[in-house]
């Protein structure tokens, strides 16, 4: 972890950004206290496939709807 004053951030903000862009923890200290850290943002969430391409992968029901309730009514995992 690194740490610089204000002043120097400010003067530097492009070098840190490059730093945390890399993995390293920054903290950014006013009057000897530390007031701010910059981390390493969190890696994007990956797309979730659109309901339409999930319910093309999910596969057909052949039987009737009341006889597939009765069934799950009756058995013993569900």
């Amino acid at each position: 972890m690194h740490t610089f004053t204000l002043a120097e951030a400010k003067a530097q903000l492009s070098r840190l950004i490059a730093m945390v862009e890399a993995g390293e923890d920054v903290t950014i200290t006013k009057r000897g206290h530390a007031v701010a850290r910059l981390v390493p943002s969190a890696p994007s969430r990956k797309q979730m496939p659109s309901l339409a391409e999930l319910r093309a992968r999910l596969p057909q029901q052949t039987e009737p709807a009341g006889e597939f309730m009765r069934m799950v009514r009756n058995s013993d995992r569900y």
